[in-house]
This record gives C-alpha cells, structure tokens and sequence, in this order.
C-alpha cells in the first residue's frame, strides 16, 4: 500500500538510529536528509566540531601541564580558527561516512533533498519526486534562536552555529546566554587566550546542576579570566566601529570586538509544511509528542531535538529507536532510560546523575553527600588535574546511590560507573567492595564510598 513502512526525516542522531532500528526487524525504511551529508547539527555544527575545538584549546593551552611542570604555553596570536579546526572536517567526513555504511548496512534508502509534507503518508522531495509510509517520522533537530534586534549578518555577531567558522580568533568575545552551550564555549575561548565574558540574565549558570560543582566550575572559570556577569539582561546588541557593544537593562555596558549568542534553540520545522497535516508547533517550534512519541496525527512521529528538552545527542538516539519500537510493536525498547547523565564539556569537564543535595533537600530525602578530591588522587597528581572531584549522594536508610556528580579530568567517562550502578539498584557498599585500578580516577568512586560510610555510621 505504502512505498515504505517508514519514512524518516532528518538523519542526525535520533534520525539515524530510528531508521536502522526499523530496518533491523525487518522494515522498509526510507532517510531523506536535506544537508549533502548526513550527521545533522551533532556532526556538523554542534557537538563533534564543538568538542573538537576543546580538545585543541587543551593541547595547545598546556591546561594541565601548568599544574604538573609548570609550563606556560602562550598560543600565537596569528593562529587562525580555520587552522585549530582542521581536525574538525576529518571527524565530520568519517563520521557522515559512517552513519551512510551504517544505513547501507541495514538496507535504509538514503535521499539527499528537502522534504515536505503533501498529506499525512506523503512525502514531496524537492518539490519533484513523492514517496509515502506508513509511518513517518520528523527528526529535523534544532537550530541556535535568533532573536529580532540582533543583526546576525554582522560579520562580528554569531550564533552557535557560525561561530566555528569565523576566521581567526578575536582579541575579547562577549557570550549572551549561561547555559551549558554558553558556558562550553566561555571556556574554550578562554583557554585560546580570548578575553572572555559571559552574560546571563538567571542569577546562577547551570542550575539544574549540584550547587557545588556550580560553585566549584564557576570558580575555575574566573580563574581562566572569565568575566562572568549575571542576573543581566541585554537591551541592545549594536556594532560600532571595530566590536560590538552590549547595553543591559541595568549595568555598564560591555564592549567586545566579537560577540556570541548563545540563549536557546528552537525547532527546525519551517520548511515541511506542517500545515497541510494539522501538526502545530509550540512557540518555539518543538512538536508535542505523548509516551510513544506520536504528534496530533498518529502516524507521524517525532523525536530528538525537535521535540525539544532535553535535547542531548544520546537521547535522541534512544527516543528514535523507541518511538519506531512502539510504531511498529516491536517488543525490544519500551521507554528512554530515567537515568540520564548530563555531559557538559567545559573546562573542567562536568557530568552529573540523579538527585543532587539540593533535590534532596527539596523532596525530603535523607541523604549523605561522600567526596573524593582529584589532588588526593595518584592519577590526577599524573594527569595534573587538582581540580576535579567525584561526588556521591547515599540514600540513608536503604544506602543505595541515587546521585552522581563529577567535575574534572574524564568527568563524562567516570559518570558512568555510578550509573550502571544505580541502574542495577547497588548501594554505597557495591563500590566498598570493589577492586579498582591503581592509579585510575575511577578509584575516587571507593574513596567518596568511605567518606559516605563515615558520615552513614554518624
């Protein structure tokens, strides 16, 4: 009846792994993507270019190597930003050229072209050529918001996603937007030596995290030199003469020779006339979804970035292989993980799980917090992170874990000991009789373990 059992729109992460995943059992899928190269903003824009850069900032900063021989490394000031991202167009390519052999593996038709809705099961590519499916499914992501008062042509005014592709790096940069894409970006730039400043209008950066790893990460940020101020708002972004000056609703000016914006996101749905099958976006242009990720129209799915929070590479890729699961009635993955760790890649890195002190406070639950400091650590005095910490929050009465939080060197790596743990249910006693490596990071889990236990016997 249909050409295709599912038709999938946008072939980043949640696109990606959806199409496979119906392919897998046996489906017949088509993956129309509208960039030449398939990966979506995570490939291309975000997070892989982003992740990059930081690397690069890292290596060429000595970020470490300041602590362990005491070497300061000064980057030239002629180095272009073209040139510290060469790496970036290699891992983009082998990362596109991967998500192709994955779709060609699986048998998934890839289409390169815009898609637009005709009906509910049509789809119209190019204007030309229309295919229909059963099922379809809108993984078209999200892009960097842009609000009316800011000129985004000026050559010296960015959003997140251009802001990789200026040419060289400016001598002061000033940030609108605390969030975790703001804050990622303070800290590279930083690192390359731009004197950076970073504006939020909240009164705290990153909120949702442990108040602690906040207070700790704020503070090695204005160590790097970052001016941060908060609880500002701008009311004009203007370019005059050689840099651009940000006026606020109350405050001194900031005067920057570039400036990045970094406030949000919105969905990327404008061009698949969503009109013609009475799929409305919110204001923001993300698309309501319920359990089973289906829109207003049951056979039109949507999943990742366009559905908005929380808008991270690895859920999407889990809310695409559960929304074709539940689609089709495959018995296989029922629902996105609850567990879900927050990587954010500043310098330090931070990545966090579960309840924090302050949820625990809120909801009543009695907890103990355990730490263990990377300078107590063999592997971080090697590594010369003095910096990091490992943070564990203990239910009181069944002692099982129920939060983790890590700043420092492999902060992303090491959440996910804690997770599998609390996944499986396992108390502060499965990381006491644990053997870990020495020297390893990963021993930190026993020794904020023994600092839970101390505070458990009291």
């Amino acid at each position: 009846m249909f050409d295709y059992d599912l038709v999938v729109i946008g072939v980043g992460p949640a696109g990606e792994k959806a199409a496979a995943q119906a392919a897998y059992f046996g489906k017949r899928v088509c993956a129309i993507e509208r960039a030449p190269e398939p990966g979506g903003a995570g490939t291309h824009t975000g997070t892989l270019p982003s992740k990059t850069l930081r690397e690069t900032a890292m290596y060429l900063s000595g970020y470490h190597s300041r602590e362990m021989y005491g070497v300061a490394v000064e980057l030239e000031r002629t180095a272009t930003v073209p040139k510290l991202m060469s790496r970036k167009a290699a891992i983009a390519a082998s990362e596109s050229k991967r998500i192709r052999q994955n779709l060609e593996n699986h048998g998934v038709t890839f289409v390169t072209g815009l898609a637009r809705f005709a009906d509910a099961h049509t789809i119209e590519i190019d204007g030309k050529k229309r295919i229909t499916g059963d099922k379809i499914l809108i993984a078209t992501g999200s892009r960097p918001a842009r609000p009316a008062g800011i000129d985004f042509d000026d050559s010296r005014i960015h959003d997140s996603d251009e802001i990789l592709a200026i040419d060289a790096l400016p001598a002061s940069l000033a940030i609108l937007g605390g969030g975790v894409i703001g804050c990622e970006y303070a800290c590279m730039f930083a690192a390359l030596g731009v004197r950076v400043t970073l504006v939020d209008a909240r009164d705290s950066l990153l909120a949702f995290l442990d108040a602690e790893l906040v207070e700790m990460l704020v503070d090695s940020m204005r160590r790097m030199g970052i001016e941060i101020r908060l609880g500002a708002r701008w009311a004009s972004v203007k370019r005059e003469g050689n840099g651009v000056v940000t006026r606020f609703q109350e405050g001194p000016e900031v005067a920057t020779e570039q400036l990045l914006y970094a406030a949000g996101r919105e969905g990327r749905i404008e061009d698949l006339g969503l009109d013609a099958v009475g799929v409305l976006p919110d204001k923001r242009g993300y698309l309501y979804v319920n359990e089973r990720y289906q829109t207003t129209v049951p056979n039109i799915l949507a999943a990742g970035d366009a559905i908005g929070f929380p808008a991270l590479a690895a859920t999407s890729m889990e809310q695409g292989r559960v929304a074709v699961c539940h689609a089709f009635g495959f018995e296989y993955k029922t629902s996105v993980g609850e567990l879900l760790p927050y990587g954010i890649y500043t310098i330090p890195e931070v990545s966090a799980l579960g309840e924090t002190e302050e949820s625990c406070q809120h909801l009543g639950t009695d907890y103990v917090a355990g730490r263990a400091y990377y300078a107590k650590n063999a592997r971080g005095k090697i590594a010369g992170d003095t910096e990091g910490m490992l943070k564990l929050i203990v239910a009181r009465d069944s002692r099982k874990l129920i939060g983790v939080h890590v700043i420092g060197e492999r902060a992303t790596e090491l959440v996910h000991i804690g997770q599998a743990i609390m996944h499986l249910g396992g108390t502060v006693d499965t990381l006491i009789e644990m053997v870990f490596n020495y020297p390893s990071l990963a021993e930190s889990y026993k020794y904020a373990a023994y600092d839970c236990l101390g505070k458990l016997r009291n």
